[in-house]
């Protein structure tokens, strides 16, 4: 504030401590008919995030919960209807804690801390909820929209720009020394790492079980009388992993988005379902009530791409990011980049000088291997560095970043409480 100058108001605050308290999600499934979530309701799968964070922390009242944001790309059907706000009634908060829905297509649960954290460190909150869910089984990216046709007409972005998949494929033309071998090899050693973080116990203490509904004929009524039943499991965990993937096998794929492409269903995330949810507070809030303090936000950017690449959104979210917080690359010991393609990730790492398979990036793995229910992964991204903190006291600031759809990349900067220093 300047010399002299009248404050905006008597209890104005000035800026705060963000910390990220801890993250959790449900295990994410393959979407379809034949996924483990194709019974279940959207809404339920966020529900159950939400309610198991209140459960873990019973020194929280939950009265004290300032706001709920939930994002969702497809905000239709059980997706729908300000998710945010039903979300919290449905787990149980008080009706006095309110909630909203947004979009940012895969980066909606990443914008949901962004936007809450900035929410706490002006002081308009102490403490948020923030997360995302996507149920593609139910609702299919796309679904439900009417693009103008004048985004095409007027030539805004070529067609491919809306698909995804081809979008991936711009970028190997983009990047011809990013090959499908490449490619390939990156995707196999994410499904191996992320394996070997299953077995270990990496992967595993932030998975939410999800009481699944599924219809059958296994019964001897349902064999009699020709009519289906409902049937109850639990998912506890994912369901899209290929443990023992190899580079030959992911060399024969198809690859659908074009003739004698690069993109397979091997070397991209899949389509998925699932859910994310996170706590987030004021640092001296969190102290006060006895919460945990996982990690601290640095600063975060998001930033345009042309849609037709999408996939190098990283790179400019984090160029910015670097040049607000003053860092460099070099400060980075932790990376975790969502696995929407693999040659988005490549790109990345390319344009900051970092080997394929720097020990530094998706240490347990990533979404090619356990899934991208669209607009949850930011927070699972967010999830596992916070983990990995906890075990790397001489790391101090760690990176989550991810390409988003129509041209678009985010980049959130964390700091580590842990951080003892160089050793």
């Amino acid at each position: 504030m300047a010399a002299g100058a009248t404050p905006l108001a008597p209890n104005a605050r000035s800026v705060r401590n963000v910390a990220f308290v801890e993250g959790v999600r449900t295990p994410f499934g393959k979407a379809g008919e034949k996924g483990m979530y194709a019974g279940t309701r959207a809404d339920d799968l966020v529900v159950n995030a939400i309610r198991e964070l209140l459960r873990r922390h019973p020194e929280l009242p939950p009265e004290r919960v300032d706001e709920v944001a939930i994002a969702a790309t497809t905000q239709i059907g059980d997706q729908g209807l300000t998710i945010g706000r039903t979300a919290a009634l449905l787990a149980g908060l008080p009706k006095s804690v309110p909630g909203f829905a947004l979009d940012r297509m895969c980066a909606g649960a990443m914008t949901a801390v962004t936007t809450t954290a900035s929410g706490i460190g002006f002081g308009a909150y102490d403490i948020a909820i923030a997360g995302g869910v996507e149920h593609m089984g139910r609702h299919p990216m796309g679904e439900g929209v009417d693009p103008n046709p004048r985004i095409i007409a007027d030539k805004l972005v070529d067609p491919t720009a809306l698909v995804m998949g081809q979008t991936a494929e711009n970028l190997h033309d983009r990047f011809p020394e990013i090959t499908k071998q490449r490619t390939d090899a990156f995707a196999a050693r994410s499904q191996e790492k992320y394996a070997e973080a299953v077995k270990t116990g990496k992967i595993g203490p932030e998975l939410v079980p999800v009481a699944t509904r599924s219809k059958e004929l296994g019964s001897a009524d349902a064999a009699s009388t020709g009519k289906s039943v409902s049937a109850w499991g639990l998912a506890t965990e994912d369901e899209p992993p290929r443990p023992g993937t190899t580079v030959e096998q992911l060399a024969g794929l198809k690859t659908p988005f074009r003739p004698h492409g690069r993109i397979t269903a091997g070397n991209a995330a899949g389509l998925n379902d699932g859910a994310t949810a996170a706590l987030l507070a004021d640092e001296d809030t969190a102290r006060e009530l006895g919460l945990p303090i996982g990690m601290r936000l640095v600063g975060y950017a998001f930033a345009g791409v042309e849609p037709e690449v999408m996939g190098i959104g990283p790179v400019p979210a984090t160029e910015k990011l670097f040049k607000r917080t003053g860092l460099s690359i070099d400060d980075i010991g932790l990376f975790e980049i969502n696995e929407a393609f693999a040659v988005q990730v490549l790109a990345f790492l390319d344009h900051f000088g970092i080997a394929d398979d720097d020990p530094r990036v998706n240490q347990w793995g990533g979404a090619i291997a356990c899934g991208h229910p669209l607009a949850s992964s930011g927070v699972r991204l967010m999830t596992q560095l916070s983990r990995q903190f906890a075990e790397r006291p001489d790391v101090r600031y760690g990176l989550t970043t991810m390409c988003i759809g129509i041209g678009m990349g985010g980049t959130v900067i964390w700091e580590n409480p842990a951080f003892e220093g160089a050793k």
